[in-house]
């Protein structure tokens, strides 16, 4: 073993001076003891004294010289303030040991104590040293007593004996010191250790964005971490109940208690939050059980599925493309050659331009789905909203004159996220000139309405768009984003299924919300500038 693993240091701190104040407890009840003696003259029948006033004196200099020490020093000693008090305590209790009449009064085991308990606060050589001066104290008086008492030469054994156990207690005393030192140090180690990983746990708890959630049987959460509360749209879970916050999660948890074979169905923690997949893990303390619940936004799943399916979509539209498009476009040439022929008559006229008209929407639905079939994977981008939508609108102004009215509204500060900026440009235009058509058809001046802020709950970036116009009847709501849906006689209904698919392959969410004043509104729900998969 090296010397820096066996070497034994002062004790420092708040250990140091717990130990000293015992070491001065157990002085000043030794003081009041050895007065108590005096006091009732009991040390005559106790001990065979040399110098009874002089014992008398030193027992009284022994108690008020540690009631002194045990006030005046309040703070951790220092080695040498230990080692004097250490001679100091040698010092008085050889004095008491010369006047009680050497070896035979037994006051010289009072030293083993000292010297052992001295050994605490400094241990090393210079406890050793205590030990040696404790030895020199007794061997001292002693001799000084065999020289005017022939019959005090038989304590040298005795004294000699005190000596070797004055060592010993030394040693001793310093081997328990370096064990305990040892065993105190590895603690504070694992206890930085445990504090460490208690630390970096939280950390990480904090930075995840899976939901965790602990609840106990009755459904009370007992932990959670911000990525649940977000995804849930709830502040402040700890200590709540989640069957009025949250049924549907608790729901889930009941299924699963029943069946635990059966997968967990998604769900929506609130109106406007993402589909949320949960997982439960049975946790056992005792007969106490609790819960462990994992909560998995289903985006990044989602926008996986979505690449898959527009690749299945790209094959089927390349595979059918020329089918279509070349009688087409035959059908179309043809009739564009009847309405050129003078011969032909007012209802056959009718007739063809009905047939080039349909053509020309059937091509459009076309170029559409290729459209959509081609467009390459997003490639989300850092955006400043605030900044790109005062562009946008600013070009659609000047590209789009006489479309009607665009108004912007942004939220003060930084409002960012991560989007396809061109994708984006296709999705606001198709909903802004969407809702200029229905404003102008219920008002005659059309006009839009950009609002841009950050959610409160779950500080992710919104983008509504707002008109004026008739809005969606509460039955055409639930197929207004599916593909071919339309209510324009003239529409293809694929520009809002688009919109959304592009929405979706951001990490976005495009959602129709009806406005209590009468219009329409679609609401754009970004992905966190930070937290985007």
């Amino acid at each position: 073993m090296s010397h820096a693993s066996t070497q034994t240091f002062p004790l420092r701190g708040a250990t140091a001076l717990r130990s000293l104040r015992l070491y001065n407890l157990y002085r000043v009840v030794l003081g009041l003891i050895l007065v108590l003696v005096v006091s009732g003259n009991i040390h005559h029948d106790l001990l065979r004294l040399s110098d009874d006033d002089l014992f008398t004196a030193l027992a009284w200099i022994y108690l008020i010289s540690n009631v002194l020490v045990s006030v005046l020093l309040l703070r951790p000693p220092t080695p040498l303030l230990s080692f004097s008090l250490g001679v100091l305590d040698i010092g008085l209790l050889g004095a008491l040991y010369y006047s009680a009449g050497g070896a035979p009064s037994g006051t010289g085991n009072l030293m083993i104590i000292a010297v052992a308990i001295a050994n605490i606060l400094v241990p090393g050589r210079i406890g050793l040293l205590l030990a040696a001066l404790a030895t020199m104290v007794v061997m001292g008086v002693t001799l000084h007593m065999s020289l005017s008492d022939s019959s005090a030469s038989s304590q040298f054994l005795q004294a000699g004996t005190l000596g070797g156990l004055f060592f010993a207690a030394a040693l001793f005393t310093q081997g328990v010191t370096r064990r305990a030192q040892q065993s105190e140090s590895i603690a504070e180690q694992r206890a930085a250790d445990v504090a460490g990983l208690q630390e970096m746990n939280t950390l990480i708890l904090q930075r995840m964005r899976t939901g965790i959630l602990v609840l106990d049987a009755s459904h009370q959460v007992l932990l959670t971490n911000p990525g649940a509360q977000s995804l849930l749209g709830q502040q402040g879970l700890t200590g709540q109940y989640l069957d009025p916050l949250v049924p549907e999660l608790v729901k889930r948890l009941q299924q699963w208690l029943h069946n635990p074979t059966l997968r967990p169905q998604s769900f929506r923690g609130h109106p406007n939050g993402p589909e949320l997949l949960p997982s439960f893990v049975p946790l056992k303390r005792g007969e106490q059980a609790n819960y462990l619940v994992f909560l998995e936004d289903l985006s990044q799943i989602a926008q996986q599925a979505q690449q898959l399916k527009l690749a299945s979509l790209g094959r089927l539209t390349a595979g059918i493309s020329h089918e279509i498009r070349n009688p087409l476009g035959a059908v179309s040439h043809a009739a564009q050659l009847l309405l050129e022929s003078e011969e032909l008559d007012k209802p056959d006229r009718r007739l063809a331009q009905i047939i080039q008209d349909h053509s020309r929407r059937m091509n459009l639905i076309i170029e559409n789905v290729l459209q959509l079939s081609r467009r390459q994977a997003a490639e989300p981008q850092l955006l400043d909203l605030k900044y790109w939508l005062h562009r946008f609108a600013s070009e659609f102004r000047s590209t789009h004159p006489q479309a009607g009215t665009l108004h912007l509204a942004t939220s003060q500060g930084s409002v960012q996220t991560r989007m396809d900026p061109n994708q984006l440009t296709q999705v606001l235009s198709n909903l802004v000139q969407n809702g200029l058509r229905y404003s102008q058809q219920k008002h005659g001046q059309a006009q839009v309405w950009l609002k841009l802020y950050k959610d409160d709950n779950s500080e992710l970036p919104v983008l509504e768009v707002l008109d004026d116009g008739p809005g969606v009847h509460p039955e055409r709501r639930e197929q207004l984003f599916e593909p071919f849906y339309t209510t324009e006689s003239k529409g293809t209904g694929l520009g809002l299924y688009i919109s959304r698919e592009l929405c979706e392959s951001n990490q976005a969410r495009l959602d129709y919300l009806p406005r209590e004043e009468g219009g329409s509104c679609f609401r754009i729900t970004f992905a966190h500038p930070r937290k985007m998969s």
